[in-house]
């Protein structure tokens, strides 16, 4: 993953601090780290940056209470949510689930790009392109209809993996990323004719009614809560008989739930629910897992719908 977000206090004598902190806090001295970035905040009292590590470190050492004043302390310090401080109070039950924060989310993969397909293939062993295209191939053969594609939108396109994988069959592939480094890296690749900065709502609404054929969307519904709102747009952008086709991590319980790795895990039924409401005809639905945390599937499922 990418390195840590840091944010400057523009006090040399705070930073300093922040940063003896957190080669305690690596080493397991949480005790003394804490007390080092509370001398940093006691310099510069808008140091998000200390305080959302403060606040990861009272939650190391059980201190929930103490966690989630120094998360709100993060979030008054940099109203934007960098850091993700508002995830972490979800995970701590101190707020309800709620849309993650973009900003967060542009800089996680702003930072990230450098080292993306590297960590994310090798490491994780992402196989989230291949089981889309895979799925996207079953479900145009059981409707009888050639599987390719004229026109193809690829939300949080990130460096492109989803185009490679589908290169041969998507004659014109628009890529939509929040972040504008993964758009470099998408750019530098040549599979996309349009590349844009912007979210995937945003990005979809921008497209004309009835202008694409297929839509995808690899590893990237896990930064959004609520569906709705995107797969309503994503029917209006689409023909008549054009397929969405996405990845979600998923849970064994209800509904829409925050996991441990600050990513939004959808349960099957609320995928089932969602898609009908939006007004698609499930094509697939299969429990299948695009990538690895601590060397185990995270539990996922293809979702592949056309519109009717």
């Amino acid at each position: 993953m990418p390195a840590r977000l840091f944010l400057s206090s523009g006090d040399l004598v705070a930073d300093r601090r922040f940063d003896f902190a957190r080669d305690l806090q690596l080493k397991g001295d949480l005790a003394a780290a804490a007390d080092l970035l509370l001398q940093a905040t006691e310099l510069a009292p808008g140091f998000a940056s200390a305080w959302f590590t403060l606040g990861e470190i009272r939650g190391q050492l059980g201190e929930r209470d103490a966690a989630i004043a120094a998360f709100r302390k993060a979030q008054d310090a940099d109203p934007e949510d960098r850091h993700g401080a508002s995830l972490r109070l979800t995970l701590l039950g101190a707020d309800k689930l709620s849309a993650m924060p973009q900003a967060y989310v542009r800089a996680l993969f702003d930072q990230y790009a450098p080292r993306f397909e590297t960590a994310l293939v090798d490491d994780l062993g992402y196989r989230g392109p291949a089981l889309l295209f895979k799925a996207v191939l079953a479900a145009r053969h059981a409707l009888r209809r050639p599987a390719f594609f004229k026109r193809a939108i690829d939300l949080g396109c990130g460096t492109g993996l989803a185009a490679s994988a589908f290169a041969r069959a998507v004659d014109h592939f628009i890529g939509v990323d929040l972040s504008p480094r993964m758009i470099e890296k998408a750019r530098a690749t040549g599979l996309y004719a349009q590349l844009e900065v912007a979210d995937m709502l945003e990005g979809l609404r921008s497209k004309p009614d009835a202008s694409a054929d297929l839509v995808l969307a690899a590893d990237a519904m896990v930064y959004l809560s609520d569906l709705t709102p995107l797969l309503r747009e994503v029917k209006r952008v689409l023909v008549a008989g054009g397929l969405l086709a996405f990845t979600v991590e998923t849970h064994g319980g209800d509904a829409v739930i925050l996991g441990e790795g600050l990513r939004y895990a959808h349960s099957a039924g609320y995928m089932r629910s969602s898609i009908s409401d939006a007004g698609f005809t499930l094509s697939r639905l299969e429990d299948l897992s695009a990538r690895n945390e601590d060397n185990a599937p995270v539990p996922g499922l293809v979702v592949v719908a056309t519109k009717t």
